[in-house]
């Protein structure tokens, strides 16, 4: 057991499982304890790796109960790793809540490099990449009005992470909201075999996707407000 206790986010595939980095292997293939999001889903992961280890589940239905417990086994050594089910940890996937207490316990925290779906989206959206506004999913019901008001006049490139059944229904509300001429890219399955990536504006992509519904993971990237020339 090591001295030094730490927990270690592990960025794992976001879709291609051969998309994980050699170091992420070696943690997993190390740690005392792996946590995740999905025992179902990253049991598949490690099989797919050659790693045999048992997971231990953390999600968002038990990390408020579990958190203190993994922060004393973290305080008497352990080396833990912390996978979600696709692509960083704690982003719009459990672990900041973990984190939070192992900062406040002083307990070391790393994060390894790797996968996550927000940044290829943004990269092959052709929109301005060099800044942008991360939103994650939207609030579903209560706030998600005031929020896309909020961000009517962000310069910025906006990412969103969306539900393939919520897709067509966010869209209208974004065009509503931005206005239907503004430039956008859907990002489909991002890394898997039928990746789909579109471009177009809003009321074209609102179109698209009625008439032909998505499945899968999604990221949305929008452009941000034009800036008025002359300004």
């Amino acid at each position: 057991m090591n001295e030094q206790g730490k927990l270690v986010l592990v960025p794992t595939p976001i879709g291609n499982l051969d998309d994980i980095t050699l170091r992420a292997i070696a943690t997993l293939k190390e740690a005392d304890l792996i946590l995740a999001e999905d025992t179902r889903v990253s049991s598949k992961l490690l099989h797919h790796l050659g790693i045999d280890k048992k997971l231990t589940p953390h999600h968002k239905f038990n990390e408020h109960k579990t958190i203190s417990g993994i922060v004393v086994r973290l305080q008497q050594g352990q080396r833990i790793a912390l996978i979600s089910d696709a692509g960083t940890p704690g982003i719009s996937d459990p672990g900041f809540l973990l984190v939070r207490a192992c900062v406040e316990s002083g307990v070391e925290v790393e994060c390894l490099p790797g996968a996550t779906a927000l940044i290829p989206a943004l990269a092959v959206s052709g929109l301005p990449a060099e800044r942008f506004v991360f939103e994650g999913f939207l609030p579903q019901k209560k706030g998600r009005q005031k929020r896309l008001q909020q961000l009517a006049d962000e310069t910025r490139t906006l990412i969103f992470y969306e539900s393939p059944f919520r897709l067509v229904k966010t869209l209208g509300q974004l065009s509503e909201t931005f206005g239907g001429e503004r430039r956008a890219c859907v990002c489909r399955e991002l890394s898997k075999l039928f990746e789909e990536i579109k471009r177009g504006t809003l009321d074209d992509l609102q179109k698209y996707y009625f008439e032909n519904p998505p499945k899968g993971e999604i990221v949305i990237v929008v452009e941000g407000l034009p800036k008025k020339k002359g300004s």
